[in-house]
C-alpha cells in the first residue's frame, strides 16, 4: 500500500502566512462600496426568505438592487478611467 504523506508535503509545503500586499488592500478598498451594497441586498433578501415580502420589503430589495447597480457602475467607470489614462488616476 502506498502512503500519501510524501504527496501532502509537496502540496502543503508553502502555506500562506503573509499579510495582504498594499495593492491587494487598495483593490479591496476600491471595491468596498460594491461589496457593502451586495451585503445590503443579501440582507434584504434573507429577511424575506421564509415569508411573503410586504410592500416595504419589496421597496427595500428594489432600493438595494439599485444601490448594487450604482456601485458596480461606479467601479466599472473608475476602472475604465484608470485604463484609459494609462494607470495613473
Amino acid at each position: 500500500m502506498k502512503s500519501i504523506a510524501a504527496l501532502q508535503a509537496v502540496v502543503t509545503a508553502t502555506p500562506f502566512d503573509s499579510e495582504p500586499s498594499d495593492a491587494e488592500l487598495d483593490a479591496i478598498e476600491t471595491e468596498m462600496p460594491a461589496i457593502l451594497a451586495d451585503v445590503v441586498l443579501l440582507d434584504a433578501q434573507i429577511m424575506t426568505i421564509d415569508r411573503t415580502p410586504t410592500e416595504l420589503d419589496e421597496r427595500r430589495i428594489r432600493r438595494a438592487r439599485r444601490r448594487v447597480l450604482a456601485a458596480r457602475r461606479e467601479l466599472a467607470n473608475r476602472s475604465a478611467v484608470v485604463s484609459l489614462s494609462g494607470g495613473a488616476a
